[in-house]
């Protein structure tokens, strides 16, 4: 295949992704919900007292626990954004999602197809489940290690409208929000969560793209279906259940990784992403790892529905070529 399966998977990618842009944003919300959420009572207290509540005398003023976090699903959400933002916030950071497609989708697609031909057993046409995987785990990682200066970038954008107006970034594009994170932050803060990056990339390429494959060639060969539109979509949908119930939980930290705002002179929020997993379970519960989950597979499954009945469209399409 060489750069035509680039191309292939890049073109697929692109599509996949901007069509499934607003739900990818919704899933972003969710994951950050529960996090940074001060006590403003505590503002008003001596040091010692707003860091360990315990301390306050008896007899002194009663600062009331902080209200438990609103937990709020993907529609509601969605629902507030256009409310309070508009119906256009649902694709803030759409430029970021086609440079994030273009870097990292088109190599570990590339990447892929080429192991995948250099593989596959030529007398039965088809490439064993390990191989598939350990093919998917090597795409992945490489692609995400090319293509996080932009998922840095999407994170931000897509997460900016929760923030107080005074806080916002309010990038202007993806080349605007990685010009300034290189200026203000340096240039590495461009690669930060790059692990959680690459650890995410292999997770949901290895189960993406392995279980496409090998849920596809089960319908053909059973003789379920044959090699059309139905055996795509059903083995692209399962495999995008696959995907989402494996990378989840490392979605979820990367996100706030990338997210978090480091201030000269001060501590960073997380030190890395161990820190960040505990700081987070401790705070809000294991099950806190699966936030975003309704809309990551509303959006998952989707997304690899679109990204391999459009594959395969497009191999059809640049058969000849």
């Amino acid at each position: 295949m060489g750069v035509k399966g680039f191309v292939e998977g890049g073109i697929a990618s692109i599509v996949a992704g901007c069509s499934t842009h607003p739900l990818d944003l919704i899933k972003v919300r969710m994951q950050l919900q529960g996090e940074n959420l001060p006590n403003p009572q505590a503002h008003n207290l001596r040091p010692a007292y707003a860091l360990n509540p315990a301390a306050i005398p008896h007899n002194s003023i009663h600062v009331p626990p902080p209200p438990p976090p609103t937990r709020v699903g993907p529609i509601s959400v969605g629902v507030r954004i256009i409310r309070s933002e508009g119906v256009a916030a649902l694709y803030s950071g759409v430029s970021a999602t086609v440079l994030r497609q273009t870097l990292y989708s088109t190599t570990r697609m590339g990447l892929y197809d080429v192991l995948k031909q250099k593989w596959t057993n030529p007398e039965t046409g088809n490439m064993p489940l390990l191989s598939k995987i350990t093919a998917g785990l090597i795409a992945g990682g490489i692609g995400a290690a090319v293509g996080n200066p932009a998922d840095v970038a999407m994170v931000r954008m897509q997460a900016d409208g929760r923030l107080p107006v005074s806080q916002r970034r309010n990038y202007k594009s993806v080349i605007d929000a990685i010009t300034r994170m290189s200026k203000q932050e340096g240039v590495t803060s461009l690669w930060r969560g790059s692990s959680l990056t690459v650890n995410r990339a292999m997770i949901v390429t290895a189960s993406q793209l392995a279980s496409y494959d090998q849920i596809k060639e089960m319908i053909v060969e059973k003789g379920v279906m044959g090699d059309g539109l139905g055996t795509h979509v059903t083995a692209s949908f399962a495999a995008g259940f696959v995907a989402a119930v494996a990378s989840n939980p490392v979605d979820v930290i990367k996100t706030r990784v990338m997210n978090m705002k480091v201030e000269p002179g001060k501590a960073a929020p997380y030190r890395g992403a161990i820190d960040c997993a505990m700081k987070t379970v401790k705070a809000e519960g294991v099950m806190s790892l699966y936030k975003g989950f309704i809309p990551t597979i509303s959006r998952q499954g989707p997304f690899t529905v679109v990204l391999f009945v459009t594959l395969e469209q497009v191999r059809k399409l640049l058969k000849e070529f």
